[in-house]
């Protein structure tokens, strides 16, 4: 008998804002909006992605484009934010962290700095209604220039300690090497921000090594491909790096062909701190508590790793001291409790 995944209190490391919506508010506003929607977001949802190849990354980029653009004014934004703040809180989790592009809505709320207040008042107003923490992550795209990631990182840097917790860098890394944004993660870390770029998702162990020599990465989103190289793996075991692992994700975009491929157990095994996150449910389909029924139903962890799964989550966090001992306590109760 196992215990509930839902009422295991957890933190949410890795969370896109436009992924984290709901899959009927899209098409609710795209309808109010008259925005069309292919089949692969109306009809045929979640679409059928792979980021393995140049076409397959760009379609699924395409999608998300087509997804953010319903996002037109400031009660979309507190809508998205409101419910992904409830499907966290119906999921266990009690802390989140979710990763914002600014530049990519700068254009319709009046630049870069209103867009974070805006976000940033939208997240108060949500983890008022749900209780759930929420802290918010700039992040640079890697497809652009890395003059842009130093003007976000600057950006961030005005927001630390008012709810932007840390600086990422996302999108394919294939196509933008870690080196090239080393100056604006000097600057986010000058700031005291949490440094947590995407890695080791469709590019090889080099990615996730540079993340941690040119980036000197706190955390790192995805960072699967580590598993390959052993010596990585005691690298990241013995600084106590977290991997933020998207099993789901990760299957979607062929980054493994099956949900059993992902080296889920040859990290944890190896030592190395995971944090569960699904990534962008809007467009593979599941939530966080999805990603820890993998971890349970296909990779065979009992309830005792399941625990210590949700407290890495916590301990990789930003999360406030009071908020962060709340949880790891509720963790040590859950797995107290009778099993059912």
């Amino acid at each position: 008998m196992t215990r509930p995944l839902a009422t295991l209190p957890k933190a949410h490391l890795h969370l896109h804002f436009t992924g984290a919506m709901r899959h009927p508010t899209l098409v609710e506003l795209a309808a109010e909006r008259r925005i069309h929607l292919p089949e692969a977001l109306a009809a045929a949802w979640p679409p059928r992605l792979s980021g393995t190849d140049e076409r397959g990354w760009f379609r699924f980029q395409r999608l998300y484009d087509i997804a953010r653009s319903v996002l037109t004014d400031e009660p979309a934004l507190f809508r998205l934010l409101r419910e992904t703040a409830q499907d966290e809180k119906a999921d266990g989790s009690g802390w989140l962290e979710i990763q914002v592009d600014p530049s990519g809505y700068a254009g319709r709320f009046g630049g870069l700095t209103p867009t974070v207040e805006l976000v940033l008042a939208a997240a108060g107003a949500a983890s008022a209604a749900t209780g759930v923490g929420i802290g918010v992550i700039i992040a640079a795209n890697r497809t652009k220039h890395p003059l842009e990631a130093r003007t976000l990182a600057r950006l961030a840097g005005q927001y630390a300690g008012r709810g932007v917790i840390g600086f990422g860098l996302s999108s394919d890394e294939r196509r933008g090497a870690a080196h090239e944004f080393a100056a604006a993660f000097r600057i986010a870390a000058r700031a005291g921000l949490l440094l947590t770029p995407h890695g080791g998702e469709l590019a090889g162990p080099a990615s996730v090594r540079s993340c941690l020599d040119d980036l000197r990465a706190h955390r790192i989103g995805h960072g699967v491909a580590a598993a390959a190289d052993r010596e990585l793996i005691k690298r990241l075991a013995g600084s106590g790096i977290t991997l933020e692992v998207c099993p789901t994700s990760n299957v979607a975009l062929g980054v493994a062909a099956r949900p059993a491929d992902v080296p889920l157990r040859t990290l944890l095994e190896a030592g190395v701190p995971v944090a569960l996150g699904a990534d962008d449910p809007l467009l593979f389909g599941s939530r966080l508590n999805a990603q820890y029924e993998i971890a349970r139903n296909v990779h065979g962890l009992d309830d005792t790793e399941i625990a210590e799964l949700a407290r890495m989550s916590v301990r990789g966090s930003a999360a406030p001291p009071g908020t962060a001992a709340r949880l790891l306590a509720g963790i040590d109760a859950w797995l107290a409790a009778p099993s059912r």
